[in-house]
């Protein structure tokens, strides 16, 4: 699942069981959330301190995900339904401008591209 936010860019998927090596199977109720950059997982941890109180950034050089959090599932949904009752804007995009600022500046232009993309399906 991809999650666009305010806060930034994540990619969840089912943790692998074990110490995570490629073919273990995955656990169902364990979500590793990844993301490109660092700052997005610290500021997903800052917006909501007292769900994520013990969630730690692992860093994975060389990785197409370099930083990632390994949330109980049952956190992961909660973040989630908040993130949904915290919308408070009309623009997505613009509210990312405001929010981060310049230096949100890449991740803004980053989703103008995704947008573009996405419209192309539109029938």
């Amino acid at each position: 699942m991809w999650v666009f936010t305010k806060y930034g860019f994540y990619s969840a998927v089912c943790a692998r069981q074990g110490n995570g090596a490629h073919g273990q199977p995955v656990d169902l109720d364990r979500i590793m959330v990844r993301a490109r950059v660092r700052e997005h997982l610290d500021a997903l941890i800052d917006a909501y301190p007292d769900l994520l109180t013990d969630a730690e950034i692992k860093t994975f050089p060389g990785t197409d995900y370099a930083y990632r959090l390994f949330l109980p599932k049952e956190v992961w949904t909660t973040l989630l339904s908040w993130l949904g009752n915290d919308i408070d804007y009309d623009n997505f995009k613009g509210e990312v401008g405001r929010f981060q600022g310049q230096v949100g500046a890449d991740y803004e232009h980053a989703l103008h591209d995704v947008w573009g993309i996405m419209y192309k399906i539109q029938k």
